[in-house]
């Protein structure tokens, strides 16, 4: 069955990702072109932070850490999850701590069950649309967040991203994310060098005073546009070989042929993102990325043509990077809790987002832990997209104009429970529907969003469709029915696990299928 599927998931993808490079070819924004303007004085964090080259809360840059922002955009499947994990599985932060990183995650051909999988052992799921457009309907953000939480098992409240396909955005894109209840944003470029005086590599920002990046690639943005206060952009960092501006490199860096040749060379490649890295670190530490579209370096996807050579040189540039001293790898929701709470490198021991903890969970439930899902996962046999997923096979394939159909029980199958909003995902059993933990490190408190239909608030929860849940079984009360205090509370710590439990424990789950 799983050779079947991933081929002919395979070649959707290759199609899918191959017109995405996410590539630019010069500066994407000036000073002329910003006509930027922030009074540090009044933006001051969590909530707003001013488009600056200086490190936020006015720490000096050698007690800044230097972070690499490790992402992959596009469906999820386990050859794609191989293709991270060659990457980040064997590594440790200077903690101790696995490295986390982010998935923008489109739902056409995602397999749901290896999402829950990925979110439970602690990275960050983030929204990419349902079908990969550019320049999105909100159908299509909205969509993939209700899908995502309705049959991945993702809190609502723990996608906080957008990354937009094509990086393909409009001005209107971002104030419908605003308008949705996301957090940020990162699909601008930092285009211009951290060497160069009018350098756009800026420090993650809120857009209280409108963007400082893509002025000149995107109608409509900078000069004061839009305003979004409280809503963050993370520019995408860019790599540079011997040209400089001339040359910029962003996404899948180690595809493009470096210093204007015609063909990849792969020591070159290492070499400019070793020059870029030490640009930033021996700078002012603005984050550098690496911003994949795993599809590109799966050794493991069916008729795959990525070069083991130049895994081995992406390793090789990690394994450099993290000899670097306070080195940290990254996801994007963690780099924006350290610029919202700046941290001096001698302090965080203390910053939740970058410390690990197991959840303890040993009872054989549906939960995002492989080893205790085993044989539990539903197949949903749609013909050209078939997935698993814990929540129930919906009796229609989710599209951008119904997200989260019912469930199919025509077969006689029990109807499976949906996340509630006040149970986090590991510790949620769909098929009793009851939370198997009853402290407060495995209960959210989760904020309705407005994606639903004309606007409606939607929480989660429930066995299928899109109205809004009523009741979810005790001891817990569900979110409509709670009080003001209750709504206000904050969310638990997130739950991490190493990624190469995940890795490993994936593969159990689809052994026994």
């Amino acid at each position: 069955m799983l050779p079947k599927l991933f081929g002919s998931l395979a070649f959707g993808l290759i199609g899918l990702v191959a017109a995405q490079d996410g590539s630019i070819s010069g500066p994407q924004s000036s000073p002329e072109a910003a006509g930027y303007s922030c009074d540090a004085s009044k933006c001051k964090l969590p909530d707003c932070n001013c488009a600056s080259t200086d490190p936020p809360g006015g720490l000096d840059p050698k007690d800044v850490p230097m972070f690499v922002v490790f992402t992959a955009d596009d469906a999820v499947q386990s050859y794609t999850l191989d293709s991270v994990n060659q990457f980040l599985a064997q590594r440790k932060n200077p903690n101790g701590c696995q490295p986390k990183m982010t998935y923008y995650t489109s739902t056409n051909y995602t397999n749901y069950t290896l999402v829950t999988d990925w979110f439970v052992a602690g990275n960050e799921i983030a929204d990419h649309t349902m079908t990969h457009v550019g320049s999105p309907p909100a159908s299509e953000v909205d969509g993939n967040l209700i899908a995502l939480n309705s049959l991945a098992g993702i809190p609502l409240s723990s996608i906080i991203g957008f990354r937009a396909p094509f990086l393909e955005y409009t001005p209107q894109t971002l104030q419908l994310l605003k308008q949705s209840g996301f957090t940020y944003d990162s699909s601008a470029s930092a285009s211009v060098p951290v060497t160069d005086p009018n350098t756009d590599a800026y420090w993650p920002y809120s857009l209280d005073n409108g963007m400082a990046n893509d002025c000149l690639a995107v109608d409509g943005l900078c000069k004061g546009q839009p305003k979004l206060p409280g809503f963050w952009e993370v520019p995408m960092y860019a790599f540079f070989d011997q040209r400089g501006g001339a040359g910029p490199h962003l996404m899948d860096p180690w595809l493009d042929a470096a210093n204007g040749a015609t063909a990849v060379n792969n020591t070159a490649t290492l070499e400019y993102m070793k020059s870029t890295f030490m640009d930033h670190y021996n700078g002012k530490r603005q984050p550098i990325g690496l911003y994949t579209h795993p599809v590109h370096l799966s050794l493991s996807q069916p008729g795959t043509t990525a070069d083991p050579q130049m895994i081995a040189m992406v390793n090789a540039f990690l394994d450099w990077a993290q000899e670097q001293p306070n080195t940290w790898i990254v996801s994007t929701e963690q780099l924006l809790d350290w610029v919202r709470h700046p941290t001096p490198i001698a302090q965080l021991d203390s910053l939740a987002s970058l410390k690990c903890s197991t959840p303890q969970v040993t009872a054989k439930i549906c939960n995002g832990m492989p080893d205790n899902e085993a044989g539990l996962v539903e197949h949903c046999a749609f013909s050209d997209a078939p997935f698993w997923t814990c929540y129930g096979c919906p009796n229609a394939q989710p599209m951008p104009d119904n997200p989260k159909p019912d469930q199919d029980t025509s077969n006689g199958q029990q109807a499976r429970w949906r996340l509630p909003t006040n149970c986090s995902t590991p510790f949620w059993d769909p098929i009793q529907g009851q939370c198997v933990c009853t402290g407060t490190d495995c209960a959210f408190t989760d904020t309705s969003r407005p994606i639903g239909p004309n606007g409606a608030n939607l929480t989660g929860g429930g066995t299928g469709g899109l109205s809004t849940p009523t009741e979810t079984p005790n001891p817990y009360v569900p979110f409509n029915g709670a009080s003001a205090a209750d709504m206000s509370a904050s969310p638990a710590p997130m739950l991490v696990v190493g990624v190469l439990t995940t890795l490993l424990g994936a593969w159990s789950v689809f052994a026994s299928l």
